[in-house]
């Protein structure tokens, strides 16, 4: 199993800050009984470890190597390497610069580096058997106030997907993706879509509906709890708070 981390992007909603958006400290751990900081990728990369990926690409930009250090110092669970996005071209170009290697793997994850959410186990659920039976790609659904900041996914009452409203005001769903899971071949038919298609989708959720279009199954899967998307300095400041309110530090190695 292999975990996507789209990690490449400039951040403009949250900038100037002097550093990558993923190394946004929000809560902490403690190392050898030591409190740190810790960096808001982290969360994504700690669900991706437990629901039980062994390697995690992070695509980054070349201007990104700040990633690079504060991931190299400890070690995790998991090998974490890394592909270059040369030109911010948006999320389906990041995340398909990983696709040489996700083709390989029976199941590969997806999320944003720039968000954290609950349950922590949201992923082992998606991946249950009974959720992969029907579909090669399920994505995890989150219920917010805001739908129509996000993709915004209406399903029927079997939970296949019927389409994915990328930002559309008034939305007819309160539930968006926050992450997917595919099989390696699923992820591998969604870059040749990508690609049949000139490469012009920017958003995942644009590709998905023109791969359902296309015949293709996708699920829903209403697993979420909580949804907070720190890439802005109010999600950075709900996070803050409710991590504060709720987060106990559990020590780790070094």
């Amino acid at each position: 199993m292999i975990g996507i981390v789209p990690a490449a992007g400039i951040g403009q909603r949250i900038q100037p800050l002097g550093y990558s958006k993923e190394l946004l400290p929000v809560g902490s751990r403690v190392i050898n009984g030591v409190e740190r900081p810790k960096a808001v990728s982290e969360y994504l990369v700690e669900r991706m470890i437990a629901a039980g990926a062994e390697q995690i690409c992070m695509v980054i930009s070349a201007e990104k190597s700040d990633i690079v250090r504060y991931f190299a110092e400890r070690e995790y669970a998991a090998q974490i390497f890394y592909a270059v996005q040369p030109k911010a071209q948006g999320l389906c170009d990041a995340i398909f610069r990983a696709e040489p290697f996700a083709r390989h793997h029976d199941r590969v994850l997806l999320g944003l580096p720039d968000t954290i959410w609950f349950p922590e186990n949201a992923y082992r659920t998606v991946l249950a058997p009974e959720n992969f039976r029907n579909a090669d790609a399920n994505l995890l659904l989150f219920p917010v106030v805001n739908p129509s900041q996000f993709d915004a996914v209406v399903c029927d009452a079997q939970g296949y997907v019927s389409c994915v409203e990328v930002k559309k005001p008034n939305p007819h769903s309160h539930w968006v993706w926050g992450a997917v899971t595919t099989t390696g071949n699923a992820f591998h038919e969604l870059k040749l879509l990508w690609e049949a298609r000139h490469r012009s989708d920017e958003y995942l959720g644009d590709l998905l509906n023109a791969y359902i279009a296309a015949g293709s199954i996708v699920r829903g899967v209403a697993a979420g709890e909580l949804y907070m998307d720190v890439g802005t300095l109010e999600g950075y400041r709900n996070a803050q708070d409710y991590l504060r309110r709720t987060e106990r530090i559990v020590p780790e190695a070094a």
